[in-house]
């Protein structure tokens, strides 16, 4: 019955998996999510035997205690890419995520540290100026020329500017209100991991490190093994619904045949207790 009972709650587990990844279908940047299992410790009711002189020998009976959560693994497949047309809006074709980070920023030049990272590349620009995401936090890159050592700064564009775009290499340009020429003083910057699937996530379509991600490798798009970027342009969630409404089906029929184990059980109980009536 207690076996039973730990599939019921495994079973659970999955499914509050698979109902989260239905609910962010359409989220921005979203990373499915896979739900794996592994058997729990058995009782060993007789140990091997190994082979003598007058027989083969015999394997060790184990009887199993049930089943124990053995993964959650994000998927970090590249979702759809959405045309949008908001010249804010950026999608990374290929590895690495933006780097965001929350602080004070004085000037074009303050650095600012990243905090946490998002492939949600739905900007906007605040009143102040600066790039961000839609949570407010600071989108980073490097003021250009880059300097020696290269530091992230918040990337703000002056009162009054016009025609702001991001190139294929990360280059936020506008046309200077105070000179009518169009500038690129700044680049965007993207963390790449060796294990990207080992990031946290944090809420807010952001993902912050871990002790298993792997150290960070900051580059601009298109060089160090990370993407280029194309604005006007999102990615979507990676949410395969044929296969998400599959595990669904999986998740009912599994807890449905854990709780007969727990009604066989309790009626061979009852039968027990009706011995002495």
């Amino acid at each position: 019955m207690f076996a039973a009972i730990s599939g019921l709650k495994q079973h659970q587990v999955m499914l509050d998996v698979t109902a989260n990844d239905i609910a962010n279908v359409n989220t921005i940047g979203y990373k499915s999510a896979r739900v794996t299992f592994q058997d729990s410790l058995t009782q060993l009711q007789r140990g091997a035997a190994g082979p003598t002189t007058n027989n083969g020998g015999s394997n060790a009976a184990q009887v199993g205690l049930g089943v124990g959560l053995g993964s959650v693994d994000n998927l970090m497949t590249a979702g759809s890419m959405q045309t949008t047309g908001n010249p804010l809006d950026c999608y990374i074709q290929g590895d690495g995520f933006f780097e965001i980070g929350e602080g004070t920023p004085t000037g074009p030049s303050t650095p600012i540290a990243p905090t946490a990272y998002t492939r949600a590349g739905n900007f906007t620009v605040s009143s102040q100026g600066f790039l961000t995401t839609q949570e407010g936090s600071y989108v980073l890159g490097y003021a250009q020329p880059t300097a020696t050592p290269a530091t992230t700064v918040a990337i703000q564009i002056p009162q009054g500017a016009t025609g702001v775009a991001i190139d294929q290499a990360g280059g936020v340009s506008y046309v200077d209100p105070a000179t009518n020429a169009r500038v690129t003083p700044y680049r965007l910057t993207l963390a790449t991991f060796s294990n990207a699937a080992g990031l946290e996530r944090q809420g807010g379509n952001t993902w912050i490190t871990s002790a298993n991600s792997g150290p960070k490798t900051e580059s601009m798009p298109g060089q160090g093994g990370a993407g280029t970027t194309i604005a006007g342009s999102v990615e979507m969630s990676n949410v395969d619904l044929a296969q998400t409404f599959t595990n669904m089906i999986t998740a009912q029929r599994g807890f449905q045949a854990n709780s007969r184990v727990i009604s066989t059980a309790d009626s061979m109980l009852e039968e027990l207790v009706n011995l002495k009536r």
